[in-house]
C-alpha cells in the first residue's frame, strides 16, 4: 500500500498563496496534464485507487486533470490545505507590503497567528493530524489501496518532518518540493517512510 503526495502545479506567484482561491496558471494546467498522461502510461507501476485533494483551487485544477487521465473521481477535502494565512489570501504581492509590512510565514512567532489566520504550530498540527489519520486508516484497510493525496508545498514539508522525526518550526529548512511534483510514501517493516522524493520525471516525459 502507498500514499502518494502531489504538490499542485504552478499558479501565479505575484500572489499570496495560503487559502487563496487562485487557480492555476496555462503553464501549471500543462504541467497537470503532463502529470496525468505520465500516470496513465505508467498505471501499472503507479497505481492510483483514489485521488484526494485540497480544496483550494490551485490544487484542485491540479487533480482535475490527474482524474480526467485516469477515469477516476477527486475528493475534495479542507483537511490537506496550505497555511490558513487570513486577510492575504490571494491578495497581490505589493498590496499585501503596503498593508502588512514584513508579514512572511518565516516572520511569525510559532503561535502568533495570520490575520483571520492560523499561526505556524496550528498548521503544523492540522498536518500532523492529517497525516498521522490518513496512515492508521490505510492500516485498517480491508484491502490495500493507493491513495493520492494533491496538496501544496508547505503541506508536503510538514509531512517530510513527521514522517522523518525532524523537528519542524516555521524557520526550519524546506525539504524540496516542485510544482507537480511525486513523493511517494510506503508501510515498510511496520512504519511510514517516504520512499520516493520530489519526482519531476513525467516533466521530462515526451
Amino acid at each position: 500500500m502507498a500514499i502518494y503526495l502531489i504538490r499542485h502545479g504552478k499558479d501565479d506567484e505575484g500572489y499570496r498563496g495560503g487559502w487563496s482561491q487562485r487557480g492555476l496558471n496555462v503553464e501549471g494546467f500543462r504541467q497537470s496534464e503532463r502529470l496525468g498522461r505520465y500516470l496513465l502510461v505508467h498505471k501499472d507501476r503507479i497505481p492510483v485507487d483514489e485521488i484526494i485533494s485540497s480544496d483550494l483551487q490551485r490544487a484542485l485544477d491540479t487533480a482535475n486533470e490527474i482524474g480526467r487521465a485516469l477515469g477516476k473521481q477527486v475528493i475534495p477535502s479542507g483537511v490537506w490545505r496550505e497555511t490558513n494565512n487570513g486577510v492575504i489570501a490571494g491578495m497581490p504581492n505589493e498590496i499585501v507590503d503596503e498593508r502588512y509590512p514584513k508579514l512572511y510565514f518565516a516572520g511569525l512567532r510559532m503561535d502568533e497567528r495570520y490575520p483571520g489566520g492560523e499561526s505556524p504550530i496550528e498548521f503544523f498540527t492540522r498536518i500532523r493530524h492529517a497525516i498521522e489519520e490518513l496512515c492508521a486508516v490505510k492500516e485498517q484497510e480491508a484491502e490495500e489501496k493507493n491513495t493520492m493525496v494533491v496538496t501544496h508545498g508547505g503541506v508536503i514539508n510538514a509531512i517530510y518532518h513527521v514522517l522523518k522525526g525532524k523537528t519542524w518550526t516555521n524557520q526550519a529548512k524546506a525539504y524540496p518540493s516542485s510544482y507537480t511534483s511525486f513523493h511517494k510514501i510506503e508501510h515498510r517493516n511496520g512504519k511510514w517512510m517516504i520512499t520516493v522524493e520530489n519526482d519531476t520525471e513525467h516533466l521530462a516525459a515526451k
